[in-house]
């Protein structure tokens, strides 16, 4: 599943380092793609342009301040996480909560960081999260998998099912969607992978196939997912470059 991707990603590294212009035209683009998309799977009604807008400090006339917030605060998250590979920093559970406080920064500042102590369900799933009082818990039975049994898979696929568990324990009240592709994305980066894009057109693709992963057990169509999604992000650098 992972030969032909790792070929590119081979004949990518052998470019590097990439031409200064080309790779900040195609950064610019996917934070522009990741946070239009990532925003708009959660119901933000921001088109791409409105999106783009609001990056550049805009205000657009008609949608609340929320949209706005989330559009900024997506941006935001992203520098973290940028961050975060730059340092080389070792995956951990503050991470999580300082990504998802920028999420929710402004928006819900009383949760923005903080594990929820209510009960929730997932709209439209089978699946449902754990008790508020477990969520701790199997946070660190999340950092622990990720530290042990987790590194013998391959990236993409780690980075796949660290989405597929986190959003599953479902920790915080909201924002879980928008932090678990941000955690998808960091887990590929840090491996010199390029970030991908969950498109909105596959959303219900999206969701079903987590769905799945969730009430069975079959991880398969979740990773097939974001495979599909790599492969399209490495042509996009490899044509390009």
């Amino acid at each position: 599943m992972f030969k032909s991707i790792d070929e590119k990603k081979n004949i990518l590294d052998s470019k590097r380092p990439l031409p200064k212009y080309t790779l900040k035209s195609i950064r610019e683009n996917l934070l522009l793609e990741w946070t239009y998309n990532s925003n708009a799977i959660e119901g933000n009604t921001l088109t791409l342009q409105e999106t783009k807008v609001v990056l550049e400090g805009i205000t657009v006339g008609g949608k609340s301040l929320r949209e706005h917030l989330e559009v900024v605060n997506h941006k935001e998250a992203i520098l973290y996480v940028e961050d975060i590979v730059r340092k080389n920093e070792p995956f951990c559970e503050w991470q999580i909560k300082n990504i998802h406080r920028l999420v929710l920064k402004a928006i819900d500042d009383e949760y923005a960081g903080v594990y929820r102590d209510q009960k929730v369900i997932i709209a439209g799933a089978k699946h449902e999260p754990p008790e508020p009082m477990l969520i701790k818990e199997e946070m660190e039975r999340l950092i622990d998998w990720y530290n042990n049994e987790s590194q013998t898979l391959h990236p993409i696929q780690r980075a796949a099912l660290l989405h597929i568990i986190f959003v599953g324990i479902h920790p915080f009240i909201d924002g879980n969607g928008r932090t678990s592709r941000l955690l998808l994305n960091l887990e590929l980066m840090k491996n010199g992978y390029p970030p991908i894009v969950i498109r909105n057109e596959n959303r219900i693709k999206y969701y079903n196939a987590l769905d799945k992963a969730h009430t069975t057990n079959q991880n398969d169509d979740f990773i097939e997912l974001v495979v599909e999604e790599v492969n399209r992000t490495l042509d996009l650098y490899l044509r390009l470059i």
